[in-house]
């Protein structure tokens, strides 16, 4: 018999609140079995919460998610949905690399203003 679990056990486990987890089902990315009011989610459920919370930390959207999630029941779709993850890890490493730049540039220009801020207080202190 699968291994099930409560939604306490999965938000435990994975540090998320029972809220994120019903709004995953909400949204379709988990789809628990329901005995009365109580979700019974299967290990398929548990694998998907924790690539869908891995793919948030590479920041990826959760459409993007269950994109990529949806592709491995699809034909030929370990293979479809390894090439699209590669392609998004691609896509998301140039975003930060941009993003890295421009914090860069940004830090640098505080650099350079705080230096000339500095030596203009001097002058002034030393002129009192």
């Amino acid at each position: 018999m699968e291994r099930s679990y409560t939604i306490t056990e999965l938000s435990v486990e994975f540090g998320v609140t029972n809220r994120t987890i019903r709004y995953y089902e909400s949204i379709g990315i988990l789809i628990p079995q329901r005995n009365g009011q109580k979700r019974i989610y299967s290990t398929s459920d548990r694998v998907t919460l924790e690539l869908v919370l891995r793919g948030k930390r590479l920041g990826f959207s959760l459409s993007e998610s269950k994109e990529i999630i949806a592709l491995y029941d699809a034909p030929q779709g370990e293979i479809r949905q390894l090439k699209l993850l590669i392609q998004k890890l691609n896509d998301k490493r140039l975003e930060l690399l941009e993003k890295r730049k421009d914090v860069n540039t940004a830090l640098s220009s505080m650099n350079s203003y705080s230096a000339k801020c500095r030596y203009r207080l001097k002058e002034l202190e030393s002129k009192s």
